[in-house]
């Protein structure tokens, strides 16, 4: 058995090699011409945007296109800044269904020392096949116990996982969550079990907690002091940076009542760094979230809704309804193949409350903000990452054609996994008579 898994794992790794490599990149100056640019902070700009040395270097109705940039004539085309995806286990699973092909979970309870970046494959499959769709990077992140591991940024383009890193590392924490179970298997637990549970899950997570500040307060002193050692402890470690404020602890949290219980905790730790994930039930608690003051990366939208009380549309309508009420919302796919689909998240989030304006800024801007990368992407402008495309019409539509695709100056080609099956059958040759 398992020999024929492994066989299909070779089979999948080398199924590109079957319809032809995807085609490299290539780096140079670019000018962007007679393009609508949708800069996303600053509005929609008609002219030119000049790429040079990777980095946007000019922008607008009067930018020169520069001696001997290769000019790409983008009439009737708008430029977008690159897609952000919040979350993901792109490039950590390769198929769902075959364990030899995942790594995006550790056993144990707590294992925040393990990077997620270490195990990217920078040749997934479904690597070419999400960024042709305008999905330029994407947090990369573990499953599994309570301190899973450590998520990375990436952009969707090198050779190394350090090649493709965008410059931002966060620690994932699963918040403890107790359903009442039962259902057709068995009989609902009552509340004092459900209370007991709870109590006991928190007392365990505060046992790590206050574990880790007492190592960061050694290791503190240690630097100041030779003669002070500090016990290898690679978790503890691994945690110091978080009770101390240098590092994003994300949260993922779901249920509304966790939520809610999440909102105390963090507030009881004086934890200022923090961003709340998945956040599906966000709309019951929305005004706690945004009392708060927490930004939430919430999704995936296109899903059903948590209860089966709810309306249909409630699972769409969460971002919306926690931006109305002040949440700071980022979007994301939690997708290992289907990550390719964040604008058409965004597009269900915008058109049930969202917003077109701020969905968009829910995949470009604010994740960068929350990441601490706006800087150099999130959005289009001059000194920023050439980290962009070029669509046919509105980005968050399926019927928009991507056209070009630029990611870190890289002129990356259109091509994937997808495009090279669609072209080998379309016209099959030679073709079958029967």
């Amino acid at each position: 058995m398992k020999m024929r898994f492994l066989s299909i794992f070779f089979l999948v790794l080398g199924g590109v090699t079957l319809f032809g490599q995807v085609a490299k990149p290539s780096k140079g100056t670019y000018a962007l011409t007679n393009a609508s640019i949708q800069t996303v902070t600053k509005g929609l700009v008609q002219g030119t945007l000049v790429i040079q040395d990777g980095k946007i270097t000019a922008l607008g109705t009067n930018a020169a296109v520069p001696s001997g940039a290769q000019v790409i004539d983008c009439k009737g085309l708008t430029l977008y800044p690159g897609l952000i995806d919040g979350g993901t286990q792109l490039g950590l699973v390769e198929v769902e269904s075959v364990d030899v092909t995942n790594d995006d979970d550790e056993i144990g309870d707590l294992t925040p020392q393990v990077e997620a970046l270490t195990a990217v494959n920078p040749n997934a499959t479904a690597i070419p096949v999400t960024r042709v769709n305008g999905v330029t990077t994407a947090l990369v992140a573990p499953t599994g116990g309570r301190f899973p591991g450590t998520a990375s940024l990436i952009n969707l383009v090198g050779y190394t996982p350090d090649q493709m890193f965008a410059g931002f590392k966060g620690m994932i924490m699963n918040f403890p969550s107790v359903g009442r179970g039962g259902g057709f298997f068995g009989p609902q637990r009552t509340e004092e079990e459900l209370k007991k549970e709870q109590e006991k899950a928190l007392s365990k997570l505060n046992e790590i907690w206050e574990g880790a500040k007492f190592y960061a307060k050694v290791d503190s002193a240690a630097q100041k002091d030779a003669s002070i050692k500090v016990p290898y402890n690679p978790e503890m470690a691994a945690l110091a940076p978080v009770v101390r404020g240098q590092m994003l602890l994300m949260i993922e949290v779901n249920r509304a009542e966790d939520i809610e219980s999440a909102i105390k905790w963090v507030e009881s730790k004086k934890i200022t760094k923090v961003v709340f994930t998945g956040v599906a039930e966000g709309w019951r608690v929305a005004d706690k979230l945004a009392k708060a003051k927490i930004p939430v990366i919430t999704g995936p939208v296109i899903t059903l809704p948590t209860r089966s009380s709810d309306r249909y549309d409630k699972a769409y309508a969460n971002a919306g309804l926690m931006h109305k009420a002040g949440v700071k919302v980022a979007l994301r796919t939690f997708e290992v193949e289907n990550v390719r689909n964040l604008p058409f998240n965004a597009g269900f989030a915008a058109a049930y409350g969202l917003g077109k304006e701020q969905a968009l800024k829910a995949i470009t801007i604010i994740p960068a903000e929350i990441f601490g990368v706006d800087k150099t992407l999130g959005s289009l402008e001059v000194g920023k990452s050439a980290t962009l495309f070029a669509t046919t019409g509105d980005a968050l539509e399926t019927k928009s054609q991507i056209k070009y695709l630029f990611i870190d100056g890289w002129q990356v080609p259109l091509d994937s996994r997808h495009i090279q099956l669609y072209h080998e059958f379309l016209k099959r040759s030679p073709g079958l008579d029967k």
